[in-house]
């Protein structure tokens, strides 16, 4: 792994790849990261929602997640 001391350094570390966000809700929406704050808001470029088997439901595009609803990010598989 990198030089990761802080947690946003590995969100920083992310920026540009493809990541797995879940919501509160349940939802899995996987997309570049292009953008993330203090709060943990992001901004995904080219996201997919998927199910719980990985499989895309639907195709979003650019979103916009809050960051108090995030429970996971991990880098893609």
């Amino acid at each position: 792994m990198e030089n990761i001391e802080r947690p946003l350094d590995l969100l920083n570390s992310a920026k540009g790849k493809r990541v797995l966000v879940e919501t509160k809700a349940k939802k899995q929406i996987m997309g570049i990261l292009r953008a993330f704050d203090i709060h943990i808001n992001m901004v995904l470029s080219d996201a997919e929602e998927r199910n719980e088997e990985g499989q895309v439901q639907r195709k979003i595009g650019d979103v916009f997640i809050r960051g108090d609803m995030i429970v996971l990010v991990a880098p893609s598989p």
